[in-house]
């Protein structure tokens, strides 16, 4: 294998504040958003349990139709590869940041259903294997220049609530 490698992130985690989408030189969407992902361990001094929160930069190309959902406290499942980049700031600084480019993005909770955005012409999903834990299929999201549908309605029903889920 000395020829090959990986580049994949997977991310479930909630994001920071309402996603941004501005347009290229070209017109192309671009979204950007943070994602806090938390992990709980064992102080292995102390014996307490502690939590910590990291943050995702994460860019979404041509998907400004979902875009809107894309709020503040919303749970996203992300797929994606890490591209870093450089640039030179205002004041001669060169700066550098890593981010999550999506390839797929999956809406979770109960803010609107989920809703799947495929990226860069991927083609359909429908015959990827789902366990019985893997939950609804998630419905495509409408191409960006479809006119824009409301998401769709929980499968849950009005009885169970975000408090109701264990995570």
């Amino acid at each position: 294998m000395a020829g090959r490698s990986v580049n994949k992130v997977i991310l479930l985690g909630h994001l920071g504040k309402d996603a941004e989408t501005r347009y290229t030189g070209s017109g192309v969407p671009v979204s950007k958003f943070t994602l806090a992902t938390n992990r709980r361990f064992k102080d292995t001094q102390t014996g307490d349990w502690k939590e910590e929160t990291d943050w995702h930069n994460i860019i979404l190309w041509r998907a400004e139709n979902l875009a809107p959902y894309l709020t503040k406290g919303k749970q996203v499942y992300v797929e994606g590869n890490l591209r870093s980049r450089s640039w030179e700031d205002k004041e001669g600084q060169k700066r550098y940041i890593t981010e999550v480019v999506v390839d797929e993005i999956i809406l979770l909770g109960s803010q609107g259903g989920a809703a799947r955005e495929p990226a860069h012409g991927e083609e359909s999903q429908e015959s990827r294997p789902r366990g019985p834990a893997a939950g609804p299929r998630p419905e495509r999201a409408a191409p960006p220049s479809a006119p824009q549908a409301a998401p769709p309605a929980d499968d849950f029903g009005p009885g169970i609530t975000d408090d109701d889920v264990p995570f």
